[in-house]
């Protein structure tokens, strides 16, 4: 396809909604939700959210009230009755909010219990919640003793309308990982003593995990957009995107000849080297140089030097001059190169390859409805 930018990302609709798909069969009985937050992991909330919905996707979670509020604009014309659920919680400021868009906020203090309690004294209609507990994260959530404080105090709760008592596990891609079982024990005992509500305690990891860990909701996220939810096994999940970077410039370079910033690169014979644009400054990480990679057709093309804010450099010395030249494109993420492959090389993991995907980038949505 004609495009100015200099560089191509394609997200597959058709495959987000394949691995939801996978995931609710999975599941079984238990309602399959999915989490858009950040931007559908940087994917475009407008164009999955809607994909996903329309696969019989009805409850989202998000991160903070402004997404929620976007996403409840992206939904409401076509499916006014889903709903979003704020993993963030009822901080100072965002209560109102939250109660006039209808989002439902994940409660994660005593705090939070008592306002939003004096909120809905004052509300017209009910406000449903969530109650996070922790059961071993150790960021939000109730830690054991406003735990504790809610059960030898019922009434702290008298009055809400608790949609779901969630907790989050911690370990969940380690299968064999103790604290896993440590995490459901807990989350069991909580539920023993809490009000009677339904349960969300697994993410994408947790979902692998089997029966015992999916209650009545779970919440995948990474999984849905292809990445592995599994730290060491084959990934079960379709591949979702694939990026093509623009080729601006081909040159011969000989020996000893450097390249890129710091020169870290000496070339050790005659090459040719292709400059592609793309860098950090569109989410491409700076750990990708000099160990980093593309595909020209089925042949491996290294990135040789650092990775600068627009450009990366890549030996072509092996393709054909007809298959690489200025206006060609090169294969950075794709089905030579899985975004898992490409989050290993640059010491992070997919769910930050994802979620830096540039805003300079043309994005090419394929399949959906």
């Amino acid at each position: 396809m004609t495009t100015t930018a200099n560089a191509i990302l394609t997200i597959d609709l058709d495959a987000v909604v394949a691995n939801y798909d996978l995931l609710r069969t999975l599941l079984g009985n238990t309602e399959c939700a999915a989490v858009v937050k950040a931007d559908a992991y940087g994917l475009g909330v407008g164009r999955i959210a809607p994909a996903l919905a329309a696969a019989g996707c009805d409850t989202f979670f998000v991160a903070t009230v402004d997404e929620g509020s976007m996403l409840k604009t992206v939904l409401r014309s076509r499916w006014p009755g889903a709903e979003v659920h704020v993993l963030g919680g009822a901080t100072p400021g965002t209560k109102r909010a939250l109660a006039g868009d209808g989002l439902i906020p994940s409660l994660n203090s005593l705090e939070e219990i008592d306002a939003w309690k004096r909120l809905q004294a004052k509300w017209p209609t009910p406000l449903p919640v969530d109650i996070h507990i922790d059961t071993g994260m150790r960021r939000l959530g109730l830690p054991p003793n406003e735990l504790a404080t809610v059960v030898s105090n019922p009434e702290r709760l008298t009055g809400l309308h608790i949609r779901y008592l969630m907790s989050h596990l911690a370990c969940a891609d380690e299968h064999d990982h103790p604290m896993n079982q440590e995490q459901l024990a807990q989350f069991r005992a909580a539920l023993a003593i809490m009000p009677t509500a339904k349960a969300a305690f697994c993410n994408s990891a947790g979902i692998f995990l089997g029966n015992d860990y999916h209650f009545d909701l779970a919440r995948p996220g990474i999984a849905l957009y292809g990445a592995n939810p599994l730290s060491s096994s084959p990934n079960p999940m379709t591949q979702v995107i694939a990026l093509k970077g623009k080729i601006l410039q081909v040159r011969v370079v000989d020996t000893p000849q450097t390249v890129g910033y710091g020169a870290t690169y000496q070339f050790a014979g005659p090459a040719r080297i292709a400059t592609v644009g793309v860098g950090y400054a569109d989410g491409f990480l700076r750990s990708l140089s000099n160990v980093g990679f593309g595909h020209v057709g089925d042949v491996r093309v290294p990135i040789v030097g650092r990775v600068s804010m627009d450009l990366i450099a890549l030996d072509v010395s092996s393709v054909p001059e007809n298959e690489a030249y200025p206006g060609a494109f090169i294969e950075l993420i794709g089905p030579h190169n899985p975004v898992d492959n490409v989050a290993r090389l640059a010491g992070t993991i997919g769910y930050e390859v994802l979620t830096r995907m540039g805003s300079r980038f043309h994005r090419q949505y394929v399949g959906g409805p």
